[in-house]
This record gives structure tokens, C-alpha cells and sequence, in this order.
């Protein structure tokens, strides 16, 4: 079926790629390659300094290289992950 889709276009600008997107129909583009987008707007205003044994950290840096992010921000994610269950709870 993605064969059928149009390929996204190169845009010159920011203003040309979001008047595409308010006005194209985006059911006939190949989206595939695109990933979900996570936008941080709280502001970092303080820090947290660890020491782990080197095996775990090497098992994180590998896991956050595999989601394509750094390091820091996919600890970050899984301590507001954690954070967010258990406020649920």
C-alpha cells in the first residue's frame, strides 16, 4: 500500500512545511519514516548526579542509542515514567 503514497517534499522553509501540512491531505503521503516526537517545556532547573556500575550504564547508553536519543534524556523518561505510574496509583 505505501507504494501508492506520495513521498514528502522538500521544503525551503519552516513557514512552506507548516503551510503544507495545514493544507495538504497527509492520508496520501508515506509517513513511515517518521518518528514520534517528544517536546520537553518545563524547564530544567536542577540536576542529579549518579554513580552506576559501568555494566548498567553501558546497557542504558545502548538502550537509549537504539531509540535514537541521549543517554540523559531517556533516564530522564524512564524516571518520569516511574513517576507518573505510581501517581496514578
Amino acid at each position: 500500500m505505501s507504494a501508492r503514497l506520495k513521498s514528502i517534499p522538500s521544503f525551503p522553509s519552516d513557514e512552506a512545511a507548516e503551510d503544507f501540512v495545514a493544507n495538504a491531505d497527509l492520508s496520501e503521503y508515506d509517513l513511515s519514516q517518521f518518528k514520534p516526537m517528544r517536546f520537553e517545556l518545563e524547564p530544567k532547573s536542577a540536576s542529579l548526579n549518579m554513580r552506576l556500575p559501568a555494566a548498567l550504564l553501558d546497557a542504558v547508553k545502548a538502550r537509549a542509542k537504539a531509540r535514537g536519543i541521549p543517554y540523559t534524556r531517556y533516564v530522564r523518561m524512564l524516571l518520569e515514567s516511574d513517576v507518573a505510574r505510581h501517581r496514578r496509583s
